[in-house]
């Protein structure tokens, strides 16, 4: 019985709030690269998590942007 009003207590906190906001993020955030496309000019910040680029993005006024999970800026070109 005492395990039964144990069990209950625990089931009962976590449908009434005990999941956190913390609890609900991941414990490590991806960086990737975060291409922006505005003007007709494709620019890319690297190091920045999907949410910061999406912000990123929407402050630049970008036309369309995507964003490139644990990768670098991509320089479009051949060597050295």
């Amino acid at each position: 019985m005492r395990r039964l009003a144990t069990a209950l207590t625990l089931v009962g906190g976590l449908l009434l709030g005990g999941a956190s906001q913390a609890a609900q993020e991941p414990r490590f955030a991806l960086v990737g690269a975060c291409y922006c496309e505005a003007d007709a000019e494709l620019r890319c910040s690297p190091g920045l998590t999907e949410r910061e680029c999406r912000r990123r993005c929407e402050e630049d006024l970008c036309d369309r942007w995507f964003w490139l999970e644990r990768r670098g800026c991509w320089n479009w070109g051949y060597g050295g």
